[in-house]
């Protein structure tokens, strides 16, 4: 499905799929897990249809995640890749976070902060699901494993606090720094002006492919 005149395609439909079956599982999985960590936010795994439940899906909405996760590694490892211009524009990140953007060198289809975030999220997700599978089968270990579960205990929950910063920055630089960004993954499609805005790299790149050069 190509994109509506004057603008250009941000996300093939595989893309926003991939993205949605990522996020949702995510804030399931955020929701139970804090639910299971403190009893002050046990309230959470009854209002999710009880604890019970909440421990029985966990796991395997989790595994779900981990495969989805691997999807999307797939889709965009390549383009996740570090080039010479993430290097210019990790350099300049201060002028970014400034909102100096005349200072921001050129990006591709993904800056330096976004490809950071992607493989944050990747070892992460790998941590959890590793640590994870310790904790769902406790039993499999030997008595002298007891070592082993307590590291998974301690692994899980720092990986999992990574995850909900990176998540927390992702929001609110979709939300609130970049205004279109939460479009252009629902939607598929961003103008013209925000590509060249954001990433004239990539824009220019799609132009030079559309003119044949």
């Amino acid at each position: 499905m190509s994109a509506p005149r004057g603008s250009i395609e941000r996300y093939a439909f595989r893309e926003r799929v991939v993205h949605a079956l990522v996020a949702l599982p995510y804030v399931y999985l955020l929701l139970t897990g804090l639910a299971f960590w403190t009893p002050a936010l046990y309230w959470i795994a009854i209002a999710l249809g009880g604890g019970f439940l909440s421990r029985m899906l966990h796991p395997w909405v989790g595994v779900f995640f981990a495969i989805v996760a691997l999807r999307m590694f797939v889709i965009w490892r390549t383009d996740m890749r570090t080039t010479d211009a993430d290097r210019q524009w990790r350099r300049a990140m201060g002028h970014y976070v400034r909102n100096e953007d005349d200072l921001v060198p050129a990006a591709g289809r993904f800056n330096f902060g976004q490809k950071q975030m992607f493989w944050i999220m990747m070892w992460a997700t790998l941590l959890l699901l590793l640590s994870g599978i310790v904790l769902w089968f406790p039993d499999a270990a030997p008595v002298s494993g007891v070592n082993v579960r307590a590291a998974a205990v301690l692994v899980h929950a720092i990986a999992a606090l990574v995850t909900i910063a990176a998540f927390i920055v992702h929001l609110y630089m979709g939300l609130v720094v970049v205004p279109g960004g939460l479009r252009a993954i629902l939607r598929g499609d961003v103008s013209n002006e925000w590509a060249n805005h954001h990433h004239r790299v990539w824009a220019e790149s799609l132009r030079e492919r559309r003119s044949g050069k």
